[in-house]
């Protein structure tokens, strides 16, 4: 498969729509996609390694959780991920499926994200239509 491997999570995210997560990784670098997520199942070893995290723009500060049964289901927050990428000393992300909160809000919105990342240690980018990026060992570059 051209040196490529994909490998599917688990994530939690809904009972009605059951999201995966994706760690794509060549010999050079990993990366981890998840467009969808409340939490990831064994979070520490699924983020292990990874250079590159894509993650869910839903919400920038406050998760928008619901509690089904016991079950906890929608979306956590970016600056929740971000934590995640500082816990596992993962550099670099990019936001994508942005919710009203990121697309209202405008430069505003993507500023704050930034803030929230560089005081994690994380270089963030929002993503948007048309966007490329080049992902290898020395981390991503824009292409556009």
């Amino acid at each position: 498969m051209c040196g490529i491997q994909l490998e599917a999570f688990p994530v939690i995210h809904s009972l009605i729509a059951p999201a995966v997560g994706y760690r794509i990784s060549t010999q050079a670098v990993s990366i981890f996609y998840v467009p969808d997520v409340a939490d990831i199942q064994e979070r520490s070893r699924v983020l292990s390694g990874i250079r590159l995290y894509v993650g869910d723009g839903a919400s920038i500060t406050r998760p928008l959780l619901r509690v089904r049964g016991k079950t906890i289901i929608g979306h956590t927050s970016v600056r929740d991920q971000l934590d995640w990428c500082r816990e596992r000393a993962i550099k670099q992300a990019v936001i994508t499926h942005c919710g009203s909160q990121i697309v209202r809000g405008g430069p505003a919105a993507i500023d704050r994200i930034k803030a929230l990342g560089k005081e994690r240690g994380v270089d963030v980018l929002v993503a948007y239509d048309g966007l490329e990026i080049k992902v290898g060992r020395n981390g991503i570059r824009v292409l556009d």
